[in-house]
């Protein structure tokens, strides 16, 4: 049981950040949630300091899709796509919960980049 609250919670989080409503988006947080960006080496502490964070962001995205989400237990792992005006972002979510809201989450951002021709024999694109 557990497991699907945790999925429905997921789900209006990533729906709420696609919609851009802010409230809705941070109500999956404790309130001393901590959120690494391991990329940038930065760690934001508290979900008022995170949602902040996200409500000044200059680029805000145009478009958002879920890739995969999974998980078991207390770990939870979302694939998505953040369309920005000035591309797209593959994003990795890894969140840890304790009592139904994110306490830890680790945040993975990647550029998308053209696949090298010397090796078109073995994969095929996804569309």
């Amino acid at each position: 049981m557990e497991a699907q609250n945790i999925r429905k919670a997921l789900d209006r989080h990533w729906a709420a950040s696609a919609s851009g409503d802010l409230d809705a988006e941070h109500d999956i947080y404790h309130e001393d949630a901590v959120c690494e960006y391991p990329q940038s080496g930065e760690v934001i502490h508290g979900r008022r300091n995170l949602q902040a964070l996200r409500s000044h962001h200059p680029g805000k995205p145009s478009g958002f899709a879920i890739r995969r989400i999974t998980g078991e237990g207390n770990l939870w792992v979302s694939e998505y796509v953040i369309n920005y005006e000035s591309g797209r972002a593959y994003t990795v979510s890894i969140m840890e919960f304790r009592d139904g809201k994110v306490a830890h989450e680790s945040q993975y951002f990647a550029d998308p980049f053209e696949a090298p021709s010397w090796r078109a024999q073995w994969v095929e694109p996804v569309a």
